[in-house]
């Protein structure tokens, strides 16, 4: 699906953000990409979806060349960005100017979804407030059935019942023909939703793993202060020390992705390495 191979961007040719990045995404997968801000996932994001260009290296979707934005590469792919432009006309007139440069949009879908998202169909989109202008564009996108939708800071802007709108809605999309990436750094926006987590630190893919895999070499749990299994890395909390172990008894936990990421960004090298990438 996504192939990027030896990349290299930066916004001067003297400060590389990107040196020789390798990612490989596949379909049937919603990929949840987090990176502290600044990290440059909203680059990456760009640089896939043919909106930046790399001064050397490759990606492709879909075999395409990313920055060639070729039709049949555009027809295919949708991308949501965090800070979004909406027209001033209706729903209604949206679709019909922009419907039609995507093969597979399903118009019924797409009022489905704003209804789900409780956003009245006849209003004028530049003049509904910025979350209700983001349910408009998600509902768009995923209308759109395109075999990859790419969502940059989704949730900004959205209320706690609209996140988990939100999440209910994208679990339901998700086919073995469809790629999902969305960006955040908000890690408990992605919770139960994704199911790979690529992060972006230090310039580099350090992890991009389905949460089982994940689950298989680590357990997470609640540590006592009489528990003297080694951690990979823990924080205080009213019930004692959240933690991560070495998963060597085979045991099964959700993937406390909050504490995984702050692990990561913290510098903790055992955590990187048990996590490296092959």
């Amino acid at each position: 699906m996504i192939q990027i191979k030896d990349l290299n961007f930066g916004y001067t040719k003297k400060a590389l953000l990107f040196k020789n990045l390798n990612l490989s995404l596949s379909k049937g997968h919603i990929y949840g990409l987090l990176g502290k801000n600044g990290a440059g996932k909203s680059t990456l994001l760009h640089n896939i979806t043919g909106l930046s260009y790399p001064q050397s290296g490759l990606c492709t979707v879909n075999g395409l060349n990313s920055a060639d934005r070729l039709v049949d590469f555009l027809a295919d792919m949708y991308f949501i960005p965090e800070e979004i432009y909406v027209p001033s006309v209706t729903a209604a007139r949206f679709v019909k100017n922009t419907g039609s440069f995507y093969p597979r949009f399903n118009e019924q879908q797409f009022y489905t979804y704003l209804n789900e998202f409780d956003v009245p169909r006849e209003s004028i989109l530049d003049k509904l407030s910025f979350g209700q202008q983001k349910k408009v564009m998600i509902a768009f996108g995923l209308a759109t059935n395109t075999s990859l939708l790419v969502m940059d800071e989704p949730t900004n802007g959205l209320d706690i019942p609209s996140k988990v709108q939100f999440r209910k809605i994208i679990a339901s999309v998700l086919t073995e023909e469809r790629c999902i990436i969305i960006s955040t750094h908000q890690v408990r926006d992605l919770d139960s939703l994704i199911d790979t987590l690529v992060v972006l630190h230090n310039r580099e893919i350090v992890v991009n793993q389905e949460l089982d895999a994940i689950s298989e070499k680590i357990y997470f749990t609640t540590l006592d202060n009489n528990d003297t299994r080694p951690a990979l890395y823990q924080e205080e909390s009213m019930r004692g020390k959240n933690a991560m172990v070495a998963n060597n008894e085979n045991l099964y936990s959700k993937v406390d992705m909050e504490l995984l990421f702050n692990a990561i960004i913290n510098g903790n090298q055992q955590t990187i390495d048990l996590l490296k990438i092959n």
